[in-house]
Parts: structure tokens; C-alpha cells; sequence
């Protein structure tokens, strides 16, 4: 049975807008596609609060996806690995054009597909996904000063970086709106609209039946 692993930040985790508290097994997207496709492949959350694709957050700890992909790779072998970074890489205080962000989620992206197992020997698939839109509003507003604008083109060049790695390539603002006055972490309902949409996209990668 194909594993498949789903490596994002806080929304992959499944922080509730407003609320210290993690969106349930039956919520988050994640554990909604490992609902659906329960008789066709597993599915590993791997979704972190703060997760950045390179820089870390001060006073948070090593929170880069470079930090912990390999170490995820090596434990779970996954066929198919689904990236859902670039919303914190966007905050003010790492200063990143959307363009910068792009690549370095490219270069996390191809690190995976030329990743070699010791214990088996496959080829690893990815989708890289670009993250939906962020509003400058609530609490978050001054730590995301800058960015509405560039999360607004952002998944133009993961698009562009995805074709010329060679990945498949969503962009999850095509279905996906954050909460309207937090402007970063996704209500319950988009949580369904992004498993909804990324079901067809997996079973094409992975041919599943």
C-alpha cells in the first residue's frame, strides 16, 4: 500500500483560527484524505506549528522543513510526498520576495525526489502546493506586514519552479480562503474544500484505484 506524506506547517497541523487548540483527526485536511483513502493508501501527518522551508523563527527552536525532511524520509519511505510551506517564510522579519520563497520550496521539493533510500529502492513522488493567500489583519497583522501582497503571486512561481523540477504542482488558494480576521489559519470548512480537491490529484500521481 503506497504512503504518502503530508509535510506543511500549522495549517497542515491543524491550529484553529483564534483558538490554542488543533482541529480533530476527522478535521484537518490531512487526516480527512487519510479518511478517504483508508482502503488505497496511508497517509502520515506531518505537519508542524511555525514550519518555515529554510530560515528558523527566533525563540522557536529549529522549525526549518530542511531540518526534519530527510529525517522524515528516512522513517516513513514515502511514494508520495505533498509540501505545504510558505506562509511563514513570508513574515516580515525574514524580508523573502514571493519569488525567493518559491525556490527554496522547489529546492525542498527536488531534495525529495533525488532522495535515496538505504532500506528500499523507489522513487519518491511530490506535490508541491502553494499556500493560499494571507490577510494582514487581527494579531497577526504586524508579524505578516508585507505579505498579502506577495502571498497574492506566490503560486505563480511555485507553478513555474514545480515544471521545472519536474513535480506535480496545486495551488491550494484555488480553493482555500483563510480566516477573515486572523488572515493566516483556515476555518473548518477549507480543511474539506483542500482534501476535496487534492483526492483527484493524488490518485493520478499514485495511480490508485
Amino acid at each position: 500500500m503506497p504512503t504518502i506524506l503530508c509535510f506543511g506547517d500549522s495549517n497542515t497541523w491543524g491550529t484553529v483560527p483564534n483558538e490554542s487548540r488543533r482541529y480533530s483527526e476527522n478535521e484537518r485536511w490531512p487526516a480527512l484524505l487519510s479518511s478517504a483513502l483508508a482502503d488505497n493508501a496511508t497517509v502520515i501527518e506531518e505537519g508542524q506549528q511555525g514550519r518555515t522551508i529554510v530560515h528558523n523563527n527566533p525563540f522557536q527552536g529549529e522549525k526549518s522543513g530542511q531540518r526534519y525532511l530527510k529525517d522524515c524520509l528516512d522513517a516513513f519511505v514515502p511514494d508520495l510526498v505533498i509540501i505545504l510551506l510558505g506562509t511563514n517564510d513570508l513574515k516580515k522579519r525574514f524580508a523573502l520576495s514571493a519569488d525567493a520563497v518559491a525556490q527554496s520550496a522547489s529546492e525542498l521539493a527536488l531534495k525529495v525526489l533525488q532522495y535515496k533510500s538505504r532500506k528500499v529502492r523507489k522513487e519518491i513522488q511530490v506535490l508541491l502546493i502553494a499556500p493560499p493567500k494571507v490577510i494582514e489583519v487581527g494579531s497577526y497583522a504586524k508579524l505578516y506586514q508585507g505579505a498579502a501582497q506577495k502571498s497574492q503571486v506566490l503560486a505563480g512561481f511555485y507553478e513555474r519552479y514545480a515544471k521545472e523540477i519536474g513535480c506535480a504542482f496545486f495551488d491550494a488558494g484555488t480553493v482555500v480562503t483563510p480566516c477573515l480576521n486572523e488572515g493566516v489559519h483556515w476555518p473548518l470548512e477549507q480543511h474539506q474544500l483542500l482534501a476535496s480537491a487534492l483526492l483527484p490529484v493524488i490518485h493520478e500521481i499514485v495511480d490508485l484505484p
